[in-house]
């Protein structure tokens, strides 16, 4: 079935309360709650926890006692999104700011204005890019699936049917991974993640004798495996075929050739093997996967180029008639014309910002209108990663590192290097980093929003609510974190805003590895050649190759179920029902659609309960909690319970066929 025919949960012509004062007060409150825990986070680990799915459980949660609609709980859910969005595009860039000595302490009102900016760009650029991502294409939206599980399976809708899928395997799966992460991460009675490296022989090499070395390893992630689940079994292959690419064949093909490095500060806490392998991806080999991303970026925005100029001919045929044909509920966005026009206006108060920011009055002006266009791919880029691999596993980091290295080439050009230049870029790369960050999370939660029936103009609203609540406080939240912490001190070292320093440092200085950089869009080239994807492999090797694993036995243990399934009753993959419908379907399952609708929920509750515990314990270490168990961490005890609970993915969902219920 076409997504333009989709038969949501709640009925086109059904209008039940949506964008409520409620419903807006707790999105804004959450908002600020998880924009705060992932600032922290960010800033501590190099890594933020998507806040859709903690922010549906969280929204259902504060809402409950007021009986909210399931509109009103995914319109809390869009405000809360805003928060992690805002949150990962500021501390991936403004910290570098201050690595730079740009700034002697955090600016609040540049940081606001940035953030503010950014934000309101995202949402603008999303509009006309919902449709041409999430209805016209087929990307999968793993979390957009989850959070619409979750809440047509607690909040459900105005009906008194029963659903013939219990509820409680969401339930079961959300705190199997709650327990599993706390006593991981917070307990420290077992190691999340398992990696290691092995001696491959000694080869003579242009006369000099080397060790070769081979790395392996898993994180026990319950959430990557639900995500992998979800995806199915091909693109998490094509991850897993990324960091093969990246960890397996060229890292160690470097290491051959020069040596195994001494790892730096930044690796300290890893073996000293383990560290130099990553010293070599994170310095060299990474690049590749960016490179990688930037050519397949460009090639996916080129490839949905029917649906944007589809999208652009709907808003210009609206703005010549002066109105619309009246359209369903569930297809009705902003006004194209006043967000065309809202885009052009932009321009404006990015000129003022930057022209405050840097006082280079042409250079400013020409960046602002390059921020625009930039910011458009960036959200195209983001939102089409997301719907790939779900909120979690996108690289923002990675569209942000391109971003830096098309203004920083740019600068160069036009002859603003030295520490001014570096500040306007990392100043441009913010805007456009966040303005990514909130359309590709934003898209997200419009799949789910397809999914149950809401209103994509009300979401984008109260995406408006949320950016603005955030950009108000996150300048005040990243200076009392630096006033405590100190961002760049060995406790607290921002390791992506050190990277976009070492990048900017790169290019205006003369030092980039342009060959690795060049060597990934090489490789997207063939790929595209061969009628491959590129961005999944593209993100198999800009990530830690330890994220890949999960991923692919959770696509793997899906393929397994589907194939149990299609020798039981036929093809599980050619019925008219997609993963879409039956994240919604409540009643009138079929036993083979009940395995893989049970299926979903559990994996929605393996994602959806690593994330909320992730904001738990990311908010014990900023209160100062500490419940570590244990000095010297055992790594066997969380794989064999990874195991277990991917064998528990592979039985609940075929219980019921194996012992022939019916019911």
């Amino acid at each position: 079935m076409s997504r333009e025919d989709f038969k949501p949960f709640i009925p086109a012509e059904k209008t039940i309360p949506e964008l409520t004062a409620k419903a807006i007060l707790v999105g804004v409150f959450l908002a600020i709650i998880l924009g705060a825990a992932n600032a922290y986070l960010g800033l501590y680990a190099g890594m933020t926890v998507s806040a859709i799915i903690p922010g549906a459980v969280l929204a259902l949660a504060l809402m409950k006692p007021f009986k909210p609609t399931i509109l009103e709980v995914n319109i809390a859910t869009m405000g809360a999104s805003a928060g992690e969005c805002i949150a990962a595009g500021v501390i991936f860039t403004i910290p570098a700011l201050l690595l730079l000595e740009v700034w002697a302490e955090i600016n609040y009102l540049q940081t606001t204005f940035i953030s503010l900016i950014g934000g309101l760009l995202g949402v603008l650029w999303m509009v006309p890019l919902r449709r041409a991502l999430v209805v016209k294409t087929d990307l999968p939206f793993p979390e957009g699936i989850a959070v619409a599980a979750v809440l047509t399976t607690t909040v459900g809708g105005e009906t008194s049917q029963k659903s013939s899928v219990s509820g409680i395997w969401l339930a079961l799966g959300a705190i199997i991974a709650a327990v599993f992460k706390f006593g991981q991460i917070s307990l420290n009675i077992f190691k999340g993640t398992i990696d290691g490296v092995i001696s491959m022989g000694k080869y003579t090499i242009f006369g000099e004798q080397r060790e070769g070395w081979l790395y392996g390893g898993t994180v026990t992630s319950p959430a990557l495996l639900g995500v992998g689940w979800i995806i199915g079994p091909k693109i998490a292959s094509y991850v897993l075929v990324g960091g093969l690419i990246g960890w397996i064949i060229i890292t160690p093909l470097i290491i051959l050739a020069t040596g195994l490095p001494t790892p730096g500060a930044e690796y300290a806490d890893l073996d000293l093997l383990v560290g130099g392998f990553y010293k070599i991806w994170g310095e060299q080999v990474r690049y590749i996967g960016v490179g990688a991303m930037l050519v397949g970026g460009l090639w996916a925005v080129y490839s949905i180029r029917t649906n944007l100029v589809d999208s652009v001919k709907e808003a210009i045929l609206g703005i010549k008639a002066g109105t619309v044909k009246t359209k369903k509920r569930t297809e009705r966005d902003l006004s194209y014309k006043l967000v065309f026009i809202a885009i052009g206006l932009m321009v404006i108060p990015i000129f003022g910002l930057y022209q405050w920011l840097s006082g280079l009055m042409g250079i400013s002006l020409l960046m602002a209108v390059l921020t625009v266009l930039l910011a458009f791919f960036a959200s195209a880029l983001a939102g089409y990663l997301t719907g790939l691999v779900g909120s979690s596993n996108m690289p923002i980091s990675g569209v942000t590192v391109m971003i830096l290295l098309i203004v920083s080439i740019l600068m160069l050009g036009l002859g603003a290097s030295g520490i001014e230049g570096m500040a306007i870029v990392i100043f441009i790369s913010a805007v456009i980093a966040i303005g990514g960050s909130i359309s590709g999370d934003l898209l997200q939660t419009m799949a789910s929003g397809q999914m149950i029936g809401a209103t994509p103009k009300k979401l984008q609203i109260s995406m408006v609510f949320g950016v603005v609540a955030i950009s108000l406080v996150v300048g005040i939240i990243i200076g009392v974190l630096h006033e405590a912490f100190t961002i760049g001190s060995p406790g607290f070292p921002a390791p992506q805003a050190f990277l976009m320093k070492g990048i900017v440092q790169g290019i205006l200085g003369g030092e980039m590895l342009w060959p690795y950089i060049i060597a990934g869009g090489v490789l997207a080239f063939v790929l595209i050649l061969i009628d491959l994807p590129v961005l999944p492999v593209a993100i198999g090797i800009y990530l830690p190759f330890t994220l890949s694993i999960p991923i692919f036995a959770g696509g793997t243990i899906r393929n397994l179920t589907d194939k149990f399934i299609k020798k039981k009753y036929g093809s599980a993959e050619e019925e008219e029902i997609s993963d879409w419908e039956l994240a919604i379907k409540q009643t009138g399952v079929k036993p083979k659609e009940k395995a893989i609708r049970t299926g979903l929920l559990f994996s929605a509750g393996l994602v959806a309960g690593e994330a909320l515990m992730g904001v738990v314990v990311a908010v014990l270490v900023v209160v100062g909690i500490q419940l570590s168990l244990f000095e010297a961490i055992p790594w066997w005890p969380g794989l064999i319970v990874f195991a277990y609970i991917g064998l528990l993915l592979m039985y609940i969902p075929l219980r019921d066929i194996l012992f022939k219920r019916n019911s």
